[in-house]
């Protein structure tokens, strides 16, 4: 959101200046969602709410499998496929911890 159009954001995502500076509004609209997923996360996480953590969690997951059906596939790698694993783990401890 912050570095789309500066030298880190057109390398991280391999930009153009012209592209890069062309985006810019769809970027950070993009950034504003994902801070919004990220503090629900962060919510969930401090708060313990079980819910909240599933609920974004899930979010961040249809994120992923769409931006790597829609953009590029290795999204899937580096955005849901850290959330299923989170999401797993949820489940898991949550579940030995009602034991």
């Amino acid at each position: 959101m912050f570095f789309w159009n500066q030298p880190l954001g057109m390398k991280t995502f391999d930009l153009t200046q012209e592209f890069a500076d062309a985006t810019t509004t769809l970027a950070a609209n993009q950034g504003l969602y994902n801070g919004f997923l990220a503090a629900g996360l962060f919510f969930g996480l401090f708060t313990g709410n079980r819910v909240f953590k599933i609920f974004f969690l899930a979010c961040v997951i249809v994120a992923g499998v769409f931006g790597a059906a829609t953009a590029a596939p290795k999204i899937f790698f580096s955005q849901a496929l850290p959330a299923i694993i989170a999401l797993a783990l949820v489940l898991a401890l949550d579940k030995k911890l009602q034991r």
